[in-house]
């Protein structure tokens, strides 16, 4: 097994930290792992990215052109990285500020409404949370959902230790609302 997978979106999103629990994820799960990150230098607002590689044999490069798996939570992402999923392959993506959606036929196509389901939640900092249920919903055999929570205690400091119930309810939340398009 090995997953190459992207998420991209504007700094501020939490994108860097969703990569990161979804690397503390696979680490719990025994899995061999990257994390690399990107972003300008602009951070909050100007565009971020991170690669995540998951696999149970060594990892040779972090460096991917092509993805398994894309998450992508804005236009300028989406622009960028639609082309970038591997054919059969997998876009996730949020429709929150989407023009033009995604139009490949050769990839599975899911869309999870983050941004208004963690208004509705009153915290729309879980957003990120709710990405992650999502993508482990449409990828279940990537890591399991009780690894992914041991994966965000590990990653969040002990000072956020009391955000853990609603993440974790935010990533539960995930999992219902993910649809597929195509």
């Amino acid at each position: 097994m090995k997953q190459e997978i992207i998420i991209a979106g504007f700094g501020g999103q939490g994108v860097l930290s969703l990569g990161k629990i979804l690397a503390y994820s696979g680490i719990m799960q025994g899995l061999e792992v990257t994390w690399m990150p990107s972003y300008g230098p602009e951070m909050r607002g100007g565009t971020a990215n991170v690669t995540v590689v998951l696999s149970d044999s060594p990892i040779s490069s972090p460096i991917a052109q092509d993805y398994d798996t894309v998450v992508v939570l804005n236009q300028q992402s989406l622009d960028k990285f639609e082309c970038h999923v591997k054919p059969g392959g997998v876009l996730i993506y949020d429709p929150n500020g989407i023009t033009h959606p995604p139009t490949r036929t050769d990839i599975a196509i899911y869309k999870v409404d983050a941004t208004q389901q963690a208004a509705r939640m009153g915290n729309p900092r879980t957003f990120n949370m709710i990405v992650l249920g999502a993508m482990l919903q449409v990828n279940p055999e990537v890591v399991t959902l009780e690894n992914a929570f041991k994966g965000l205690q590990k990653s969040l400091p002990e000072r956020l230790h009391k955000t853990l119930p609603a993440n974790r309810q935010a990533i539960e939340v995930g999992t219902h609302i993910v649809e597929r398009v195509q």
